[in-house]
């Protein structure tokens, strides 16, 4: 058996349905509720959002949260914040710059953490975890991400700090991009540039179908940006943004002209990969027994989370085993889940999810995904938990679960009950 054949097999096996291998599901003592999810839009690379400052962005959706509810913002605990590239403006502990920048209450405390492309999902995870164990009754899970500003990568490329990885590193694992992750991943599970092309069409559809229908109305919150002067500084005047930018006319015929981002022989293309891009997503969660005492009714309950570790040279198969797991944990089948936010960094990286799980597709990303919309990654994960609170409530669903892969090999994990 080759290395990608065991590989494959560790991930059908490592989470067996056997019942006796089971955990218990989560208890319901201390019973963690969504009160509210929000987003901005999503905007494209130097576009509808550029002009702002990431603090701003995120400040924005972490104050809509209280200002739709009517919560005191004081009543929080604790904030957590995603954030990937913490350069420049995203430095110095974003989330808690920008809940200071949005005027809340200077005694709630933040934290900004780094789980790659699935920062804020895991932001938002160890929120939960904070008032599933009782370190605070009400706390804020966000993320942000200004990738037209701070570019992908920056963290890494001054080279007088060192390099991220070393030889004792490649000792153990070759270090291979997202992008040749995604070609390996293709490889592996036989998904070709046909497949990839036909998936990037799906995303762009059924984002402009979601548009049409205003599927997204309850959760995009507008956000003012500034207007630039023609030196490119930021004026006094704002206009005010309220759609995602990342919608563009496709055809199947135009994406099979498109030119391969990794190989020249690769079946990913700009029409198949997630797009650079500026956002941010903001989730207030509490004890149900706050949500009582404070007179608000939630929107649905987290039910578990997980953070698991894969191959880190595949890198993005994160989601075939973070769902495993949150299924076999809670006694569920995949035919069980209404709804799959699957984050498309790249389209393989779904389309070899589904193979796995066997997940009806009609379920999965039903209103497009981060080919169309766009993936600001530390924002991302937010954004996600955002769309599954509120289209479970659209579609009158029960459960729903939202993993991404993230740099490195991990895969975050949200399951998810509508109330």
């Amino acid at each position: 058996m080759n290395r990608e054949q065991t590989l494959q097999a560790a991930h059908r096996n490592r989470f067996s349905s056997n019942l006796s291998a089971m955990t218990e599901p989560a208890s319901n003592a201390r019973e963690v509720v969504i009160v509210d999810a929000v987003r901005s839009p999503v905007g494209r690379r130097n576009g509808e959002l550029a002009s702002t400052h990431a603090i701003n962005l995120l400040g924005d959706v972490q104050k809509a949260l209280f200002d739709r509810t009517g919560v005191n913002p004081a009543e929080v605990g604790q904030v957590v914040g995603g954030c990937v590239d913490q350069v420049g403006m995203q430095t110095m502990n974003v989330t808690r710059n920008a809940w200071l920048a949005a005027g809340l209450p200077l005694e709630v405390a933040a934290t900004t953490v780094d789980a790659q492309c699935g920062s804020s999902q895991q932001a938002t995870n160890l929120a939960y975890a904070m008032v599933k164990a009782g370190v605070v009754d009400v706390a804020v899970g966000c993320g942000v991400e200004l990738m037209s500003r701070v570019p992908m990568g920056a963290t890494t490329t001054n080279k007088d700090f060192g390099r991220p990885v070393n030889k004792r590193y490649w000792e153990h694992y070759e270090f291979t991009s997202q992008f040749e992750g995604a070609e390996r991943i293709a490889t592996q599970w036989g998904i070709t540039r046909d497949d990839t092309d036909q998936y990037g069409y799906r995303s762009q559809q059924l984002a402009a179908q979601a548009w049409e229908q205003s599927a997204f109305a309850t959760q995009i919150i507008p956000v003012d940006v500034p207007v630039l002067d023609a030196d490119g500084n930021p004026t006094e005047e704002t206009i005010s943004v309220s759609r995602d930018g990342g919608l563009r006319e496709t055809t199947r015929d135009g994406l099979a002209t498109l030119k391969p981002v990794a190989r020249e022989d690769g079946v990913h293309t700009a029409g198949s990969s997630s797009q650079v891009s500026d956002g941010a997503g903001a989730v207030l969660m509490m004890t149900r027994e706050k949500a009582d005492q404070l007179g608000v009714t939630p929107k649905a309950r987290i039910v578990d989370v997980c953070l698991v570790g894969t191959d880190p040279v595949l890198m993005l198969t994160g989601p075939i085993d973070a769902t495993r797991k949150l299924l076999a944990d809670n006694h569920l089948t995949i035919d069980d889940i209404d709804l799959f936010e699957i984050n498309e960094a790249f389209a393989s990286v779904v389309l070899a999810w589904q193979k796995e799980l066997g997940a009806d597709p009609d379920r999965v990303n039903p209103n497009g995904g981060a080919i169309a919309l766009g993936h600001p990654l530390g924002g991302t994960g937010a954004i996600l938990t955002t769309k599954a609170v509120h289209e479970l409530q659209r579609r009158n669903g029960r459960y729903a679960i939202v993993s991404m892969c993230c740099g490195g090999g991990l895969g975050t994990g949200t399951l998810i009950e509508r109330l």
